[in-house]
């Protein structure tokens, strides 16, 4: 027993969470500008806020339905159809969860055996890994290469053996925040397809995309009867803290995943569906502005990252930019960004938290720019430090 939790510490609570433990307590104790954390910094519409409080005050406060009300699982099946031209029934083929985090940690749970093997894009978002983890199953790596964070099919062909039981996609990407092209998808799919392996995608940042297009995998030929289909309403109408996620699969896939699920939180956000079902049935009329938002954000940390002589690479959607630090003298980043608050009063992400190959990752550091101009612009004045 005590064997096993020692295990699921260091497995769960490693590296990445100590370190962005250790970042946010240092920008409360410098006072620093936090460009690590990534949530926006303003809420979203005042209209979806509205609905929100119309469906508590309408009484919407108790348990919702396992698998999510009515309503948000009909607006998310019209959402795949308008966008996707993808089909699901709302009845046995829409799940809502706790955000996409716990639709991923559920997917894992309910589809992987002991023993087996999901293949994952690095750099990947920390929570694949303790998912991975918690499901008893390994993670096999396939980089994604510089300067592009482009997806060598070789790379993934390598990284499937006979325990490979899932490929998890991550587009729009968090970290790189690049968005991965209909050749690369199309080489996923193949890889699926012929080793007659699932998918399960998380498309959290499938709006926010400021060159290029997001295609969902689930939309390639032979993908959808294999494919769970991960989003959220968090990113994309900017209230990440309401945790209102879904899953779309076809019925065998998804009801096991719902019934890892109904052992994870069962039910969640019972007036914040609501909310959501509207904003979603809304089309896209709460999300353009958001994304001019952004984009005019990315543009700014950009353009104030490569002034300081660090060399950026520009993302084609989500939050985040990276830069290498190698520039300024520094090859190695959590030295750099334990450096930062206490020099210039400004928080980063070491991006080598996001990779097994901690040589590749040691000298990147990540930078969210979804924050006011204001902040970003106070954050770029403070960083001139740097520069002399």
């Amino acid at each position: 027993m005590t064997a096993r939790a020692g295990y699921l510490s260091s497995r769960l609570q490693g590296y990445t969470t100590t370190i962005f433990a250790e970042m946010s307590a240092l920008a409360l104790a410098t006072g620093s500008v936090n460009l690590g954390q990534g949530f926006p910094d303003t809420d979203g519409p005042e209209e979806i806020k509205r609905w929100a409080i119309d469906a508590i005050e309408a009484g919407h406060n108790q348990y919702p339905p396992g698998k999510g009300i009515a309503e948000l699982r009909r607006a998310v099946a019209a959402h795949q159809r308008l966008f996707y031209g993808l089909d699901y029934d709302p009845e046995d083929e829409v799940l809502v969860t706790a955000g996409a985090t716990e639709a991923i940690a559920a997917s894992l749970l309910a589809l992987c055996e002991v023993g087996d093997e999901v293949v994952m894009l690095e750099p990947y978002y920390d929570a694949y890994a303790a998912c991975t983890a918690m499901a008893g199953a390994t993670r096999r790596i396939v980089p994604l290469r510089g300067p592009g964070w482009r997806l060598d099919p070789a790379d993934l062909a390598a990284a499937i053996g006979p325990r490979t039981r899932i490929v998890l996609v991550n587009s729009p990407h968090n970290p790189s925040g690049r968005v991965l092209g209909r050749d690369e998808l199309d080489a996923i799919a193949r890889v699926c397809v012929d080793n007659d392996l699932l998918a399960v995608t998380d498309e959290v940042y499938e709006h926010l995309v400021y060159e290029g297009e997001h295609i969902p995998l689930a939309s390639l030929p032979g993908m959808r009867e294999r494919t769970v289909s991960i989003s959220s309403a968090g990113k994309t109408f900017s209230f990440t803290g309401w945790k209102v996620g879904w899953a779309c699969a076809p019925a065998p896939l998804l009801a096991a995943v719902r019934t890892a699920k109904q052992f994870l939180t069962y039910v969640s956000s019972a007036p914040f569906q609501h909310a959501i079902a509207a904003a979603l049935d809304a089309g896209d009329r709460h999300i353009a502005g958001t994304v001019a938002n952004l984009r005019a954000r990315r543009d700014q940390l950009c353009a104030g990252l490569a002034e300081l002589g660090l060399e950026v690479v520009r993302p084609e959607g989500a939050y985040f930019v990276t830069t290498d630090v190698r520039p300024l003298g520094f090859d190695d980043g959590p030295e750099f960004c334990r450096m930062l608050p206490a020099r210039c009063a400004v928080v980063a992400i070491p991006s080598v938290v996001f990779y097994d190959d901690r040589a590749a990752g040691r000298p990147l550091v990540r930078w969210t720019f979804c924050k006011r101009a204001d902040v970003i612009d106070d954050a770029l004045t403070r960083l001139q430090v740097l520069r002399r």
